[in-house]
């Protein structure tokens, strides 16, 4: 009879074949070898050994002989995918085509190479870039009044507009020999986040010339006459763009736009030219209403065929002079009290030639793949910039607060309840840096990270909706109150805006993330798709069954993986680092393992359904997702020096992503449709139970505490945020006393100390018992002074502005 050891020694091969990825053949030769070693020398005979053997040659003579495999498996199984699968329109294709996938492809395979990451350069700003953030950034930002921007001229300053355009805020994207800045995407993300911390309104007027817009697709695409033409002057400002996508019946689902564009002949100039003859009605378009030059995106239509044979061209992206006759640029949208340039535009029957389509008559009906791509570089940068700049400064500033705003004689930051808002700020501050290094750096690599620009917009601005909250929470009445001194409330107005525009969260967290990411991140899915689509059957079942083969094992190691890595398995992975975040490393590999597993179940049980059960797919998106994030963040720790004082940073974010990774798996599983099978793949991926907890009390307590004094890591965090200048300004004022009142610690210590000895007389005014503590000796004249200014300080800052009721 067969030993209890064989069985283990025989299982121990298939486990290990399976956790190594071993190639099918190799893997059956493995085990053959081990079966003939325990059929000569162990005790494998009698009724046992026919079957095993006869088991072990069926299954691998099925899977290796390619003519008895593609019969009776891949040629159903190749039918019914293509039953399944729904039909892929062509702006879906282009959109699954578009970008590049580059770091979360590792995380999708379920054996992520760490190694890989860490070799990523690590983004930096040169010494101009960083000049231009220390100089002109820096004056650009003393320059701005928000409260005057929004309130009252519901505009930024002429001198503003002239300083944006001298300095050439709006070509930083542009390479110099276009008389552009030719800046990096880390130093156009780091320039849009500090200038966010002072003015939203100025920074998005800054970051959208620079993301999805003329210069952008210009330079990829456009035709050299237009690169020399326009892109100097749009680095110099003597051209203002705008691009026009959204309408009122296109909004999520840019592709159904009913705008559109016929080509024609009719005069231009003085003579009979081959054009287009365009109609459209778009809104919500930034800077158009001080626009010169109108990108345009339009459905474009030949049914004279002047161009061939086909009538309708397709999405084609075109780039107008704001004066061209027709050309209606609109008024203002005012968007929640922000004074960013928005508003509609229209044009009816306007006539441009053919040379006006960016890139000219050989990108007609390209324009959106156009979009996609650039789409994929400009939403790595500009909204990811703002929700950090969101985090850092409710950090900054709500930490300074908590510190100077005293209840019960003690800073509020101390208390528990606010310290649970603290280390949200705190610990969605160091995430979302990390996240925007890392996404930022892969454009400056030559990447177009269209699932890592996907993921970092939705959660990076989600991140910020929920530090700019917990702000809100702990400023409480000093936080509502708007007015001069609010430095808090613009950027809560500005929340929703973050969230919405470059793709509304609620689309992107439910179609994009997993719908686009697992057909371009799994490593078959695609080419079966592909494969399916095949015109020529026989063909398309060759291609599809070579694949299929490969799948198989793919899966097959993935549940043998999971399996191991949920028993306790986790240690056998290669973590690139020792010490304290060597466990976050296996933790991640161990669920991108269970993504894998999931997903392969997920599509083939539901197929073409998967994409219509938004919140099924929606939940492995965010598993996913925070797989980003917490690598983000590991790479982020490992590139700064690994410094220890941080480490509760990086333990509370990676706590924090692999219990929302449960949280999302928890969600699939209670979901998924096939409830035998969810209960299934529960037990695989947490054989026993809930695996991961929140961060503890102890973590959130370390990460709040750092806002609450001066220190390096408190700087680093925070590091981006304009600071102000002089106590004239609130921003600088609160600083300066949150300064005064960590210096003047240890003397409130002892004046606190005198009341509760009886020393001194318990008053009601503090600085009457810090007089009275003087008086006593407790402390010295010196440090009765510091008190004093200590105490003015705090007092100027938590007061809010008073208006006359005609004044507002």
């Amino acid at each position: 009879m067969l030993t209890l050891l064989q069985i283990l020694l025989l299982l121990a091969v298939i486990a290990t074949a399976g956790f190594v990825r071993l190639a099918l053949p190799v893997a059956a030769a493995a085990f053959a070898v081990m079966l003939m070693i325990l059929t000569q020398y162990g005790s494998l005979s009698g009724i046992l050994l026919v079957p095993i053997w006869l088991i072990f040659i069926a299954v691998t003579g099925f899977f290796l002989l390619a003519p008895l495999r593609r019969r009776y498996l891949s040629h159903p199984i190749y039918h019914m995918f293509r039953r399944m699968l729904p039909p892929i329109s062509e702006t879906e294709r282009e959109a699954l085509d578009a970008g590049d996938i580059w770091w979360e492809a590792e995380l999708f395979s379920g054996r992520p190479d760490w190694q890989r990451l860490h070799n990523f350069p690590k983004p930096a700003l040169n010494l101009t870039e960083q000049a231009f953030l220390d100089n002109q950034v820096e004056v650009l930002c003393a320059m701005l009044d928000d409260w005057q921007i929004t309130h009252k001229d519901h505009d930024l300053p002429a001198e503003v507009w002239a300083y944006l355009k001298q300095e050439k805020f709006f070509g930083m994207v542009i390479p110099q020999q276009y008389g552009g800045l030719g800046f990096s995407a880390i130093a156009h993300s780091t320039i849009v986040l500090k200038l966010s911390t002072r003015s939203i309104s100025t920074a998005v007027n800054v970051m959208v010339p620079n993301s999805l817009g003329p210069a952008e697709l210009l330079l990829h695409y456009g035709t050299d006459k237009q690169k020399n033409y326009y892109l100097p002057r749009l680095a110099a400002g003597d051209e203002i763009p705008c691009f026009a996508l959204t309408g009122p019946d296109a909004g999520s689902d840019a592709a159904a736009m009913t705008d559109t564009g016929v080509i024609c002949k009719a005069m231009h100039e003085g003579k009979e030219t081959l054009g287009i003859r365009l109609n459209w009605d778009k809104h919500y378009i930034t800077l158009a209403p001080v626009a010169t030059v109108l990108g345009l995106a339009v459905k474009l239509y030949d049914p004279d065929h002047l161009l061939g044979a086909e009538e309708s061209l397709g999405i084609t992206c075109c780039l107008i002079p704001t004066n061209t006759p027709g050309v209606d640029i609109g008024k203002r949208h005012f968007p929640l009290n922000l004074a960013f340039m928005n508003g509609p535009t229209r044009g009816k029957h306007v006539f441009i030639p053919l040379s006006s389509v960016i890139g000219g008559p050989d990108m007609v009906g390209k324009g959106w793949s156009m979009l996609m791509d650039c789409l994929s570089v400009g939403r790595s940068i500009s909204l990811p910039a703002l929700g950090t700049a969101t985090c850092k400064f409710s950090a900054l500033m709500t930490g300074a607060y908590a510190r100077v705003r005293h209840q019960f004689k003690t800073p509020i930051g101390y208390f528990e309840g606010v310290e649970e808002g603290l280390a949200v700020i705190a610990g969605y501050a160091y995430m979302v840096e990390a996240a925007r290094v890392l996404t930022a750096g892969a454009v400056d690599q030559g990447v177009k990270p269209s699932l890592a620009s996907a993921i970092a917009k939705y959660h990076m601005t989600e991140c910020g909706r929920h530090a700019i909250n917990a702000a809100m929470d702990i400023h409480a009445g000093r936080g509502v109150q708007l007015g001069p001194k609010n430095y808090l409330g613009r950027i809560y107005q500005a929340t929703p805006i973050s969230i919405t525009v470059e793709g509304a969260n609620i689309l992107t967290r439910n179609l994009m993330i997993y719908g686009q990411g697992a057909v371009r991140c799994h490593p078959f899915v695609r080419a079966e798709m592909e494969a399916a689509h095949v015109e020529v059957e026989h063909e398309g079942l060759q291609q599809f069954d070579k694949i299929l083969y490969s799948h198989v094992g793919f899966m097959l190691s993935n549940i043998i993986r999971t399996l191991i890595f949920s028993f306790g398995g986790e240690r056998l992975v290669q973590a690139p680092v020792t010490g304290p975040t060597a466990k976050y490393y296996r933790s991640l590999t161990r669920m991108s393992s269970a993504l894998a597993f999931v997903s392969d179940i997920a599509m083939l049980i539901l197929g073409g359904d998967l994409k219509r059960k938004e919140r099924i797919s929606a939940r492995l998106g965010d598993v996913l997702s925070y797989l980003y994030l917490g690598s983000s963040v590991l790479k982020y720790y490992h590139d700064n020096g690994a410094k220890p004082e941080e480490l509760c940073f990086v333990e509370w974010s990676l706590t924090t992503c692999l219990y929302k990774i449960q949280v999302a798996f928890d969600g699939f599983f209670a979901n998924f449709t096939n409830r035998p099978l969810a209960y299934l793949l529960r037990f695989v991926v947490f054989p026993f139970g809930r695996h991961y907890t929140p961060p503890l009390d102890k973590t959130d307590r370390q990460i709040a505490r750092v806002l609450l004094s001066p220190s390096a890591s408190r700087d680093r965090l925070t590091q981006y945020c304009y600071k102000g200048e002089g106590s004239d300004d609130l921003v600088a004022a609160v600083l300066i006393a949150f300064e005064k009142m960590s210096a003047a610690s240890d003397i409130y210590k002892a004046v606190y100390k005198a009341v509760r000895e009886g020393i001194i007389a318990r008053y009601s005014v503090f600085s009457q018992q810090a007089e009275a503590a003087c008086a006593k000796g407790v402390i010295s004249q010196d440090e009765l002074e510091i008190i004093l200014a200590s105490e003015a300080a705090c007092k100027h800052v938590i007061r809010v502005d008073e208006f006359d009721p005609d004044s507002l």
